[in-house]
């Protein structure tokens, strides 16, 4: 196996390559506002550090959010396009399960990444293999009424005062780990479409107002 794993469903662009048993190589940045700019570098900068080609990949996976629209769609996109080129599979994986598996510890807690507009998008974890139930956004008290006691991590902690904050920025190598040990172990694969969770700011105009009597 020689897997890319990308991600831009936050702040954090990245990207990393695992060889079956460890990752061996990751690169990005942290910029809210240039995932189509930093992603290729950071594919470019990943491979070279692991000394591999991109036609030696067997595998692509990306985290499929939930995200921004944008961001989120830079990632997606590029993950088809290079599994289309090198004719090797595309797997989506819940990025909020990536920011759960680097956490690593036992016990109940919360996922929260930025979903802007005062919101975020968050999950409930039993452990950092087992998601309880669908990903969600709202408010952040909605996500820290669900922890109840229990930690929040990842990297929407700061947008409300939650009483256990982790911080942590979303690791394109965490994503690559999860990704090659579920692709190994038969675990939950995603299609590789955005996961959005609302509709967008953007909307389709209506129909002209006359101005003529």
């Amino acid at each position: 196996m020689l897997l890319l794993a990308l991600d831009t469903s936050t702040t954090a662009v990245g990207a990393a390559v695992h060889d079956g048993h460890t990752v061996v190589a990751e690169a990005g940045a942290v910029d809210a506002r240039r995932h189509g700019e930093l992603l290729a570098p950071a594919i470019e900068a990943a491979l070279a550090q692991a000394g591999r080609r991109p036609a030696e990949l067997t595998a692509v996976v990306v985290g499929v959010g939930p995200g921004p629209f944008t961001g989120l769609r830079v990632g997606v996109v590029t993950a088809l396009v290079m599994g289309a080129a090198l004719g090797v599979p595309v797997h989506g994986i819940c990025s909020l399960d990536a920011v759960a598996w680097a956490f690593a510890e036992p016990g109940a807690f919360v996922v929260v990444t930025d979903a802007r507009r005062r919101e975020v998008y968050w999950a409930c974890y039993d452990g950092p293999r087992t998601r309880v139930g669908l990903a969600a956004v709202g408010p952040p008290a909605a996500a820290a009424a669900a922890a109840g006691r229990g930690p929040v991590v990842g990297p929407g902690t700061g947008l409300h005062p939650f009483a256990d904050p982790r911080p942590s920025v979303l690791s394109a190598g965490a994503l690559a780990e999860l990704g090659a040990h579920r692709i190994t172990s038969g675990g939950q694969l995603l299609a590789p479409r955005p996961l959005y969770l609302r509709r967008p700011d953007a909307t389709v105009p209506g129909a002209r107002k006359a101005v003529l009597p």
